[in-house]
C-alpha cells in the first residue's frame, strides 16, 4: 500500500489568475488527507511498475496496440503535420505527466494518467477529425491515421470515466 494524498472540500473561491490549468493541478497539493492506494490499472490505484506487469491481457494487448500506433507516427511527423499533433501530444503526456506529478508531489493514481491523457492527446484527435486524413486516398498515411483515430476515441472512453472518478475522488 502507498500512503497519498486526497483532497477534502475545496475553498469557494479560486484565483483565475495562473490559469485554470495551474490552479487546478495547485488545488490537488492542498487539503490533503492520508489515504492508502495499491498498485493497479484502475482509477484510484497507483500506475507503477508492478502494476504494468500485473495488467489483465487484455490490457496488456491494449498497451501494445496504443505503443505501436503512437512509434509508428513517428515515421509521418516530416511530412504530416496532424502525426506531429498526435504523436506530440503523446510525447508531452509523457514527459509532463511525471514532471507535474514531480513538482505538485502527486501519486500518480491510473485516473491522473488519464487526466494526463485527455489534456495532451485532444488536441491531436481534433487535427485529425478536423483534417480526416483517413478518408483521403488510400496510403500508409491515411491508414495509420484511421487507427490513430480509433486508438484515441477509445482510450477516451476508458479515460474519460477514470478521469473523473479520480477528480471527483481528489476534489470532493
Amino acid at each position: 500500500m502507498i500512503k497519498a494524498l486526497r483532497f477534502s472540500k475545496l475553498p469557494r473561491l479560486i484565483s483565475v489568475r495562473n490559469g485554470w490549468l495551474v490552479t487546478l493541478l495547485s488545488l490537488l497539493s492542498l487539503w490533503a488527507v492520508a489515504d492508502d492506494y495499491s498498485s493497479g490499472h484502475t482509477a484510484l490505484e497507483v500506475w507503477d511498475s508492478h502494476a504494468k506487469d500485473n495488467v489483465p491481457l487484455a490490457v496488456a494487448i491494449w498497451l501494445n496496440v496504443m505503443t505501436v500506433t503512437f512509434l509508428s507516427g513517428l515515421v509521418f511527423v516530416w511530412k504530416q503535420p496532424v502525426a506531429r499533433w498526435v504523436v506530440g501530444g503523446v510525447l508531452l503526456s509523457v514527459i509532463s505527466s511525471g514532471l507535474i506529478a514531480d513538482a505538485l508531489d502527486l501519486i500518480p493514481l491510473s485516473g491522473y494518467i488519464a487526466l494526463i491523457h485527455l489534456l495532451f492527446w485532444t488536441p491531436g484527435l481534433v487535427m485529425l477529425l478536423l483534417r480526416r486524413p483517413f478518408m483521403g486516398p488510400l496510403s500508409a498515411f491515411s491508414i495509420w491515421s484511421g487507427i490513430a483515430t480509433l486508438v484515441i476515441c477509445v482510450s477516451f472512453i476508458f479515460d474519460g470515466r477514470d478521469a473523473w472518478i479520480y477528480l471527483h475522488h481528489m476534489l470532493f
